[in-house]
């Protein structure tokens, strides 16, 4: 008669002939569940300095590593051609102010006909009007009324015509010189563009670009960030993204500071993943920084994204096919709660008395 062992009997002598898987019974402690990533020290705020306009590089005016406050001049490039249009924008406004107010004033000869045709037509109004009176009385002739009333119309004609050519030399007076205005504050711009100042209050990280070397605004002249605040760039995989969220705690090792744990926690989450690598960018802030942090430092980072205390766990090397424990009953299935690199939560299915073994390479 053959013998039959049912699988699980089986498995349990498989486990029993190894003298070196004693087994192990599940414990109670505190698990943390962590999302890992890599991580970059950079200065908050850091960008990249670049110019507006196309010159050679005439003055530089900052060192690398050199604290400088907003609007603080870093570079001056040099191009003749905003000089020579910003002095011709300034000849064009004073010609423009004398020939509406200096001495060369237009209007000055106009305002001077339009006071001789005012007093010749007060003259001839009145003469016009004591002649229409004498008319009236029937005394005088009607060529004399005439001749009076044709001297009195073109007169008026005249003085609203020298008004009207007054008004008009004054309006497009006026609208030249406010053009010349807006065109010599024009050219001061695009003078002070060749004059590189800083956006913020920081401390110039690198500058790309020498005295007497061609720059166009392609090509960033220096990198200039935060001096005394520095985040941690993180980045994380797509698969755990969805876990994290603002504010979680973060435990930061940096290469520079090998034996040091660092604390922090997430205080940006970028939205766009990096097709490249398939990667999600975190901003993360240190709670403490440490005293010397230089760009570029790097290391890695746990962000935690659960902790539960007291809770049933067991190494994670004890279970196989995901879910399923070796028991003195034979496999047993569980029911997995978070885990860790190491240990993984036990909701159901064994307890701490119950003693499950390490399946055989």
């Amino acid at each position: 008669m053959r013998t039959r062992i049912s699988i699980p009997v089986i498995a349990l002598l498989i486990f029993s002939c190894n003298p070196d898987n004693e087994g192990i019974t599940p414990e109670k402690t505190t698990l943390v569940e962590s999302v890992y990533a890599s991580a970059l020290v950079q200065p908050d705020s850091l960008y990249e300095v670049y110019s507006s306009v196309t010159g050679i590089l005439d003055k530089q005016l900052v060192e690398e590593g050199d604290t400088v406050s907003k609007g603080q001049a870093l570079f001056q490039i040099f191009n003749k051609m905003p000089e020579l249009n910003r002095e011709n924008a300034r000849l064009n406004l004073q010609l423009a102010q004398e020939e509406l107010s200096g001495n060369a004033a237009i209007l000055d000869g106009l305002e001077k006909e339009l006071h001789t045709a005012r007093l010749k037509f007060y003259n001839d109004s009145i003469n016009f009007i004591r002649q229409k009176r004498l008319w009236e009385q029937g005394i005088g002739s009607n060529a004399e009324y005439d001749t009076r009333k044709l001297q009195y119309e073109s007169s008026l004609n005249n003085l609203q015509a020298l008004q009207n050519s007054f008004d008009r030399t004054e309006n497009d007076l006026q609208t030249r010189m406010k053009q010349a205005e807006n065109s010599f504050q024009t050219a001061i711009v695009n003078t002070a563009d060749f004059t590189i100042t800083s956006k913020i209050n920081g401390k110039v990280y690198a500058i790309h670009k020498n005295e007497g070397e061609i720059i166009t605004a392609q090509q960033p002249l220096a990198s200039m960030g935060k001096s005394s605040f520095f985040i941690v760039e993180l980045l994380v995989d797509e698969v755990d993204i969805v876990t994290l969220k603002k504010g979680q705690n973060v435990l930061i090792t940096l290469d520079a500071y090998s034996d040091t744990v660092f604390e922090g926690k997430i205080d940006k989450i970028y939205p766009q993943k990096d097709e490249r690598t398939q990667t999600f960018k975190v901003d993360a802030v240190f709670n403490q920084m440490p005293q010397v942090l230089y760009p570029g430092l790097a290391g890695e980072a746990n962000i935690i994204v659960a902790q539960k205390e007291n809770v049933l766990t067991i190494p994670l090397e004890y279970l196989t096919d995901d879910n399923m424990v070796m028991t003195n009953d034979g496999l047993q299935e569980v029911i997995l709660g978070i885990r860790n690199l190491k240990k993984v939560e036990i909701l159901s299915g064994i307890d701490e008395h119950t003693k499950i073994y390490k399946p055989e390479p």
